[in-house]
């Protein structure tokens, strides 16, 4: 009877065990899943996110072949990197905090590039332009290829070439200047005096460049030379010969050679000059007091100092024809409206320097300064040629 009553039971067991895992696999369904939370940076991540608006995905670039292993870019509408050309041409202060520059041109491109220049990306219209550059060059830069149209809408040249170049502001003491430049390379510099036209300065430095100067100085106050007008009046010229920029009267010095000369541009001949000074105040400039005279150089920096007993060196003066060449020397060119510094006439005055005047036609006030710069620079390259030949003409005469 006991074994019939075990038998009976197990069954009932089972069933009710069954019934028990039944209830607990339901409890189990009903359960929410487990939830892994990520690390506080990548939930940090992951609010900011869902809190800032989704920005739509770049264009997609095409590229195409221009050569082997050259490949450039077309660019998409709204492509940002165009709207940098404007910036970069127009602004100075833009162009030194990011260090760039923009040219404009095959020849002038083509010129930066040979000198060292670091081409950063290359705006073109036409895959011919490519042709005519390094290659090498190229290959380390980005290519943009865009419409003749949209370059012409940036450029401000009459006839755009449809080539604008992005540079690193090129180190003058990285580049490779022209052979030919540096085989015929005089010791003869310039300094520019506040020189602030843009079409003066490039002029001035293509001067230089053609005289065969051996490098430019210039002062603060003068226009930028990486402005788009300087570079285009300069013809290249910022990339024949070392060009300094912005410099203080302190340390032009120290960018000089030992042992020069610093002579300064004069308009004035020195008959004018000495009637000028021998002349009573009431005689000369308008508001002057009568009765005293005073030094030509003190009248004219008076009104900018604004004082009366302004000390002015006096500096020999002879025309710019006269002999002055005595290897090495510098020129200093004032600027259109201010004239000379009187730093540079001190700098002249402890250097023993002279002024060196351009007779005009009287009732002529001044020339232009480039114009100015030209004349004095071949008229010295002229004289310490027949310097030199003169030497040259003595050592092969025969000894009697």
């Amino acid at each position: 009877m006991a074994a019939l009553r075990r038998l009976v039971s197990v069954p009932l067991l089972v069933r009710a065990g069954e019934a028990a895992l039944g209830r607990r696999g339901v409890r189990a369904l009903r359960r929410s899943p487990v939830r892994v939370l990520p690390p506080q940076k990548e939930r940090g991540a992951a609010a900011e996110a869902q809190r800032s608006p989704r920005k739509p995905p770049p264009p997609a670039v095409e590229r195409s072949a221009a050569g082997p292993g050259l490949w450039y870019e077309k660019a998409a509408p709204g492509d940002r990197r165009l709207g940098k050309v404007v910036t970069i041409a127009k602004s100075k202060k833009f162009r030194d905090h990011h260090g760039k520059v923009l040219l404009e041109g095959q020849r002038l491109i083509k010129d930066a590039l040979e000198a060292g220049a670091v081409l950063q990306t290359l705006f073109f219209s036409t895959v011919g332009h490519l042709k005519e550059l390094p290659e090498a060059a190229l290959k380390r830069a980005t290519l943009v290829k865009v419409k003749f149209e949209e370059i012409k809408s940036w450029s401000d040249l009459v006839t755009p070439q449809g080539l604008i170049g992005i540079f690193s502001k090129p180190d003058h003491t990285k580049m490779f200047y022209p052979a030919a430049q540096l085989s015929r390379s005089l010791p003869l510099l310039l300094v520019c005096d506040n020189i602030r036209d843009p079409g003066n300065l490039g002029t001035i430095l293509r001067s230089a460049a053609g005289a065969g100067c051996e490098k430019v100085l210039l002062t603060k106050g003068c226009v930028d030379p990486w402005e788009p007008k300087v570079l285009r009046a300069g013809m290249g010229a910022h990339f024949r010969l070392p060009v300094l920029a912005n410099l203080d009267w302190e340390s032009v010095p120290s960018n000089l050679p030992a042992g020069i000369r610093v002579c300064v541009a004069d308009n004035k001949d020195p008959a004018a000059r000495a009637e000028a000074a021998s002349a009573p105040r009431g005689a000369g400039r308008a508001g002057s007091a009568p009765g005293k005279s005073k030094p030509m150089a003190a009248l004219e920096h008076e009104d900018e100092e604004g004082a009366a007993d302004v000390c002015v060196p006096n500096l020999a003066t002879q025309c710019y024809y006269e002999d002055w060449m005595q290897a090495p020397v510098a020129v200093v060119i004032g600027g259109e409206t201010h004239g000379l510094s009187l730093e540079a006439l001190h700098l002249a005055a402890s250097t023993g320097g002279k002024r060196l005047v351009i007779p005009v036609v009287p009732g002529v006030d001044s020339l232009n300064s480039a114009i100015a710069a030209g004349i004095l620079l071949f008229e010295g390259k002229r004289q310490l040629l027949r310097r030199h030949q003169q030497e040259d003409e003595r050592q092969t005469l025969p000894v009697v």
